[in-house]
């Protein structure tokens, strides 16, 4: 059936819809990431709204605190779409509350990292970028996440993550020693396609990881019962904790902090500035 030509905006939005059975309008302007639809269950214990779930996503908004969540899943390809599909949305500021493997042997499961770049080891990033260009995260958006960490005394770590398409690689040694030598401090699936991603879109995107492994030691990795542990004891300090961010992200916009995209803060496109006509000498 022929059909007439759709724009790419409109393409992006009725997919989004389709995938989150969730009217575009509906979102917030204020959006939480995540991989876990255990998160989004969580969340509206904590903020109100209902579950919403479509054929690929699983949402929730909540009115009351301009904020709604999405669990777009695992992997790299999933990453990118989200951000391709949410750009168009008018999100003024997005979080990723995600989980990630600690590299480090003095790292602790429960203990946060925030990730200031990715390696791009997952091939979707290609799709945005050369290769030769970084996976960035947004400097505002983590310097939000600094500022609250510290003046909630959060026990956090700073470094650069390895994302990778490939599961299932902690039985795979020649992996793990690429991990040891290229010193990145974690390693998950989806930061350097969101980061590459959301710098192409110019969507305002941060992260804030939980370390929910040690997969470098043997007794490290990830189990049912240890992922279990996880959730039990910090998934709802992860969400509360990705609020009050996007809410100190707000206020840094509001104060145009270095970092923000133009759109975000409502300054238009700079234009050279006028110069003033000298006054004309008097004739003598």
């Amino acid at each position: 059936m022929l059909q007439p030509d759709i724009h790419e905006k409109q393409f992006a939005l009725e997919t989004l819809e389709r995938y989150s059975g969730c009217p575009a309008e509906q979102f917030s302007s204020n959006l939480l990431l995540t991989n876990f639809p255990r998160y989004v269950d969580c969340f509206t214990k904590l903020f109100g709204g209902e579950v919403i779930e479509g054929s690929m996503f699983k949402l929730a908004h909540s009115r009351e605190h301009d904020l709604s969540i999405l669990d777009f899943k695992i992997g790299s390809p999933a990453a990118a779409l989200v951000v391709d599909l949410c750009s168009f949305l008018p999100v003024k500021a997005s979080l990723l509350l995600g989980m990630c493997g600690g590299l480090r042997r003095r790292y602790q499961v429960g203990d946060y990292l925030v990730p200031v770049a990715s390696i791009r080891g997952e091939g979707t990033s290609d799709f945005y970028f050369p290769p030769e260009v970084p996976a960035l995260a947004n400097f505002l958006m983590q310097k939000a996440v600094t500022d609250v960490l510290e003046l909630e005394k959060a026990l956090y770590h700073i470094g650069i993550t390895f994302t990778t398409n490939m599961r299932f690689w902690e039985f795979n040694h020649d992996f793990k020693n690429r991990l040891k030598e290229i010193k990145a401090q974690a390693i998950e699936m989806e930061c350097a396609t969101l980061f590459a991603a959301s710098y192409r879109r110019k969507f305002t995107l941060g992260a804030l990881l939980l370390i929910s492994d040690l997969p470098l030691d043997p007794t490290g990795i990830k189990t049912k019962k240890s992922s279990e542990f996880v959730y039990d004891n910090f998934m709802e300090d992860h969400i509360r904790k990705g609020a009050a961010i996007l809410r100190r992200a707000r206020e840094m916009q509001s104060q145009h902090v270095k970092g923000a995209y133009h759109r975000n803060i409502g300054i238009p496109r700079s234009v050279p500035p006028q110069t003033e006509p000298s006054p004309k000498k008097k004739e003598s």
